[in-house]
């Protein structure tokens, strides 16, 4: 998927748990580490809010487009 998402590096400079991340934006751990792992196919703009408020950050600290290697055949 060419969208990355970079929870971890935002949760390491944070110095944040998963758990806390998850506890204080009101999602279960299971639905962040699906999201923090890439494996989301969807996010609700109040979810994201809500990571960008905790984590002090800005929509696209979380989350960046990555050009897909394509060969043409």
């Amino acid at each position: 998927m060419p969208i990355a998402v970079d929870i971890d590096v935002m949760l390491a400079r944070r110095k944040m748990s998963v758990g806390e991340l998850a506890d204080r934006v009101g999602i279960t751990p299971a639905n962040l580490a699906v999201l923090k792992n890439g494996r989301a196919k969807a996010v609700r703009f109040a979810t994201l809010a809500a990571l960008c408020e905790v984590l002090e950050c800005q929509p696209g600290d979380l989350l960046r487009w990555e050009a897909e290697d394509t060969e043409d055949e």
